[in-house]
């Protein structure tokens, strides 16, 4: 019996990406170019980034559909993405980047079978662990996006931006409050 699959995988990456989004729109253009720190990407650099990092997956699950990867070259993939990061874009080409590639990446998760995310894949010589599943590589695309998404939150914060989520939770409880007082009366 399976709880939680592909098709819910799909779904729950494209929430992410929704969210991302969001963000992507609320900063200003004008704060495309912001960086936290010396040696840390721009907020466009950032989202370019994100768009793109799904693709070593899909090049292991979707292009090449690896068992193993010993032998990969990594280091020409890693520099295919980082010439991705140093093309210059507008924020609405960013925002049409991630829209395009995540839903790239959700729909080749969505026609995964269970067996395909069941199978083990070797990783290289030396690894901890020695072989992970398709569904915990695939999975973590989705963590990956997150933990860039945190960033990209605290930028919010940083710029005087009051995140969506937090915008959101605050009007259910305005709303939950006034109907509290509503019901009291």
């Amino acid at each position: 019996m399976t709880y939680y699959g592909a098709k819910e995988l799909a779904e729950s990456f494209r929430t992410v990406r929704k969210n991302t989004i969001q963000i992507a729109e609320d900063i200003p253009e004008s704060k495309y170019s912001y960086s936290a720190a010396p040696d840390v990407r721009t907020v466009e650099k950032m989202l370019v980034h994100i768009a793109v990092g799904y693709r070593f997956q899909h090049q292991v699950h979707a292009v090449e559909r690896r068992t193993s990867l010993e032998g990969f070259d990594f280091m020409s993939l890693f520099q295919k993405l980082g010439a991705e990061e140093t093309k210059g874009r507008t924020k609405v080409e960013t925002i049409e980047l991630l829209r395009k590639e995540g839903e790239i990446w959700a729909s080749f998760v969505e026609g995964a079978s269970e067996d395909f995310l069941g199978q083990m894949v070797q990783m290289p010589k030396g690894a901890t662990p020695p072989a992970k599943s398709r569904l915990e590589m695939i999975t973590s695309v989705k963590e990956h996006e997150m933990h860039h998404r945190g960033q990209l939150i605290l930028i919010e914060r940083i710029i005087g931006i009051v995140p969506h989520l937090t915008r959101e939770m605050q009007a259910r409880m305005a709303q939950a409050q006034t109907q509290s007082q509503a019901s009291k009366a």
